[in-house]
């Protein structure tokens, strides 16, 4: 018997999400927060997990203290409700099962998450990408306009900040496109740490909103934890998609201590956005490159031959991810996250040398 006789061919024809090896590298390619708890923290957090993790038992599977924590520190208003994933990318699942049926199609502007188009892929909703604006890889707002109006999409993803470009859409943008769909429409902020205001706020004035967060990015990637925001009607009916127990014992206590002690992420967090500045204004001085300016906690910059220049550089223990390959607008483009101080003048000092 051949697997290939009973796996949809639609399966057969996507690829595995590939994970390189980070091992003695300089890790700057995942969009992680490069700073580690101190050994304070860790061990104030240890005691909390012998005293309350009972790892005989299920967990709680509301996880109503972590959603308590998390309706305080997002101020989710009165009246919406909070579900939880394993990761954004579980989340993204539940919500193109929920909608997912004959004639309904997925649209988001791309280049954005590659997630969005793999996970509708692997459910077998049909997708539709509209191109971004190639200058500043803007929302063409026309052309999303025009793709609402003649797909009537049932679910369109905005990734703002976006990933892999860095950019916040204009809020005038996103107003219009919610005012235009007649299906549910999902602002991705996992980057929100890095930038001023949410639309968690709009939720209560706009029926057909859900907004998703993640606590990957501020810093605890290890734990992934997905957030989904929304009103209860549209919340109640995806939490019967949801496995049970998707959030494990472990995930739920040391999620709710971290957010109990935001303050050491947030002073990370202010750092890294200074770094931010000096990464993307020496990146952009160096002959050859051209750096967009990010909102997020990463860089895209394009390079001549970019493959190379990863591979250059990984040869020389630094790991930047290549975006190349993902979409006609990324042409030899290249993602770096913001490292530490020393990790960004390594870099510089690295890629000055290989250009």
């Amino acid at each position: 018997m051949q697997a290939t006789d009973w796996i949809r061919p639609e399966i057969q024809q996507l690829s595995a999400y590939q994970v390189p090896d980070s091992s003695n590298m300089i890790k700057m390619d995942a969009m992680e927060n490069p700073y580690p708890w101190t050994d304070e923290l860790i061990e104030e957090w240890l005691s909390v997990l012998k005293q309350e993790a009972k790892l005989n038992r299920y967990p709680d599977s509301t996880a109503n203290e972590l959603k308590q924590q998390l309706r305080k520190f997002l101020q989710v208003p009165v009246g919406m409700d909070i579900m939880l994933g394993n990761g954004s990318d579980e989340l993204i699942q539940m919500l193109i099962l929920a909608v997912n049926q004959r004639e309904r199609l997925v649209l988001v502007p791309e280049p954005s998450f590659i997630m969005y188009r793999h996970l509708a892929q692997v459910v077998g909703m049909p997708y539709i990408g509209v191109h971004l604006q190639p200058d500043d890889f803007s929302l063409d707002i026309f052309a999303m306009l025009e793709a609402i109006e003649t797909y009537q999409p049932a679910l369109i993803f905005l990734a703002s900040p976006n990933n892999p470009t860095g950019n916040l859409f204009a809020e005038e943008d996103v107003e219009a496109v919610l005012e235009v769909s007649e299906g549910l429409v999902v602002i991705d902020e996992a980057y929100a740490p890095y930038v001023d205001g949410t639309l968690i706020s709009k939720l209560s004035e706009c029926p057909n909103l859900l907004v998703m967060r993640s606590i990957s990015k501020f810093g605890l990637a290890g734990l992934r934890l997905g957030i989904l925001v929304g009103s209860s009607k549209w919340i109640e009916q995806i939490e019967k998609i949801r496995q049970p127990y998707n959030i494990n014992t472990l995930t739920q206590l040391s999620a709710t201590f971290a957010l109990q002690h935001y303050d050491v992420f947030e002073q990370q967090i202010q750092q890294l956005k200074t770094d931010r500045k000096m990464l993307f204004k020496q990146l952009n001085a160096i002959n050859g490159v051209q750096a967009w300016k990010s909102e997020a906690n990463f860089i895209l910059f394009r390079v001549e031959n970019a493959p190379t220049i990863q591979s250059n550089l990984k040869e020389r223990g630094i790991l930047i991810k290549s975006v190349h390959d993902r979409h006609p607008l990324l042409e030899n483009c290249l993602q770096v996250t913001v490292g530490t101080a020393d990790e960004n003048l390594q870099f510089l000092g690295t890629i000055k040398q290989i250009l």
